[in-house]
């Protein structure tokens, strides 16, 4: 169990406690307007109304007694940049910042982000691959060019055996699980794929989007 400080109780922010809840997280919640504050109140352990950009204020925060610090500003840039600063100056152990441009991330990152996340455009590619295809059903883009897709079994290997295929030298991908009903990570060499089975698939972005983006 963590405890977290998200600062901005928009919708990013909302959203972040909420699965920060049911992780089993401890969140403190912080924003300058009350019915945001009023919003996010049944998902956080505590709340206050505050101007993140008042040194004073985050002060009695106890910002060090923090495992993370999520700021979730969205509509004002400069509060979000002069916050992730003073968090910084406050001795905070981690801070992630929203951001919308490349730009942004630069400056968070200078003024002491530790790391920058971008909601839009994260879901707009997800929204992208997961729609742009009648086979993926959802994906995980990890670091180095990599994703894990979940995917309907191809036509052409239904009956077919994990060793028959040789997808690891023929396309450099790995099958992580297989589910028809419930999921199957126990796959080896003699797994049978069926039709109307769903893959876990690990591989090169480019290499999944050409096996499974019709």
């Amino acid at each position: 169990m963590k405890n977290v400080l998200i600062i901005g109780a928009g919708r990013f922010g909302r959203y972040t406690a909420i699965k920060m809840k049911e992780l089993g997280h401890q969140i403190m919640a912080v924003d300058k307007n009350e019915d945001r504050v009023n919003k996010i109140l049944p998902y956080v352990t505590d709340a206050q109304i505050g101007d993140s950009t008042d040194g004073t204020f985050l002060r009695t925060l106890g910002i060090t007694d923090f495992d993370l610090c999520v700021v979730a500003i969205g509509d004002d840039f400069l509060s979000s940049l002069e916050t992730t600063s003073l968090l910084e100056e406050l001795g905070a152990k981690k801070i992630i910042a929203r951001a919308t441009s490349g730009n942004q991330e630069k400056f968070l990152m200078k003024n002491g982000a530790t790391a920058v996340v971008f909601p839009e455009r994260q879901l707009g590619f997800w929204t992208a691959i997961r729609y742009g295809s009648d086979s993926i059903s959802n994906y995980i883009e990890l670091s180095g060019g990599f994703s894990i897709y979940e995917v309907a079994v191809p036509r052409e290997w239904n009956g077919k055996k994990v060793g028959e295929l040789d997808v690891r030298r023929r396309y450099q991908i790995n099958i992580l699980g297989v589910q028809n009903g419930s999921m199957n990570m126990d796959v080896n060499i003699d797994t049978v794929l069926h039709s109307g089975d769903r893959l876990l698939v690990l591989g090169k972005n480019e290499t999944l989007q050409k096996l499974f983006i019709d």
